[in-house]
């Protein structure tokens, strides 16, 4: 059979294929991937990889390779604020993240990172299934376009961890502490008394060893994955923010999952969510007990301390915040009524 012959009756054959659903030509061009960033590591103590893996293999079995996932852990894509750009204009399709970055495009996300806002991850599940998540999607869907496709959690509350021992709320003041670059964690920490340095994550190792800052605040779960109880060996417990993880997707991105095969990709990513929940308070216990092991000293904050600080945040920083971007007004009511639900 001669050459051109032979490329027409190739070609014949795939569209048969094709319209007769068999495996061929058309299926592996309809094959999409999809570029995931994290700024976390690639294992068990991540809660981004966590989400990622569920959803990986929710999508193999659901989906067969119609979708695929590339993971790029620990920042490989660049800094948080530039991946949200990125995800934004497409370049790179998802994004899993603490919610508080995207305050950058959507400043009334940040309510979310404001200090105590939040008592318990079972409080904050309960806010953002009650009608907080769906409102702020909404939010950040018609500012940029991009899609949430769930609202997780990090393993453990957010507590400062230092060089040298925190023992009290008195002892936070003039304490110089890396926080994300947002409105919310500097006006937070300024409230507490500390020294609020905004630093991208995947530069906070080096800047806690050479002492450009004296501390920080995480989750147990990721200090203890990204080994940054090698240079603070204190956590003083302040437990004061109980952080959604989030995923979402650009216009972009989801665009490029056929419409017939779109709901099975959100039902993934909704089942993906819920797994990743149902681990979150197991991964926290054994993260503490592990740092615990390492040899992090953890210093627990009086009731009457975090009470104070409630006070505070509520009277200087919610009620400010309510004001200056109304939609989240009712957001904050809704928060409030979970609380004694």
């Amino acid at each position: 059979m001669r050459g051109t012959s032979r490329r027409h009756f190739l070609a014949a054959v795939s569209a048969a294929a094709a319209s007769a659903g068999l495996p061929g030509a058309s299926q592996a061009q309809s094959a999409v991937t999809l570029r995931l960033s994290s700024s976390l590591t690639a294992d068990q103590n991540s809660a981004h990889y966590i989400w990622y893996q569920r959803f990986d293999a929710n999508l193999k079995s659901s989906l067969g390779g119609r979708v695929a996932l590339e993971f790029f852990p620990n920042s490989q894509l660049g800094k948080e604020a530039d991946v949200v750009q990125q995800v934004k204009i497409g370049s790179i399709d998802i994004m899993t993240t603490g919610s508080s970055i995207w305050a950058t495009v959507a400043p009334e996300f940040g309510m979310l990172d404001l200090g105590y806002v939040f008592d318990s991850y079972v409080h904050m599940a309960k806010a953002l299934d009650g009608g907080v998540g769906p409102s702020l999607a909404d939010i950040l869907q018609k500012r940029t376009g991009c899609i949430v496709l769930g609202w997780g959690s990090h393993f453990a509350a957010r507590s400062v961890y230092s060089k040298a021992p925190v023992r009290s709320a008195a002892e936070l003041k003039g304490l110089k502490l890396r926080v994300l670059p947002t409105t919310a964690f500097i006006e937070t920490f300024k409230v507490m008394g500390a020294v609020p340095t905004p630093i991208p994550f995947n530069e906070l190792y080096t800047a806690m060893q050479t002492g450009v800052v004296d501390g920080f605040e995480h989750d147990a779960a990721t200090v203890l994955a990204t080994r940054l109880y090698e240079v603070s060996k204190n956590c003083f417990l302040t437990e004061h923010l109980y952080s959604p993880m989030i995923a979402v997707i650009g216009r972009r991105g989801l665009d490029k999952i056929p419409t017939d095969i779109r709901p099975t990709f959100l039902k993934a990513a909704a089942e993906a969510t819920t797994y990743q929940r149902g681990l979150a308070a197991e991964k926290g216990r054994v993260a503490f007990a592990e740092l615990q092991r390492l040899g992090v000293t953890f210093y627990p904050m009086a009731k009457s301390e975090r009470d104070a600080f409630r006070r505070d945040m509520d009277a200087k920083l919610w009620v400010a915040f309510a004001a200056q971007y109304p939609p989240t007004k009712p957001l904050f009511q809704a928060i409030a009524a979970a609380r004694t639900a």
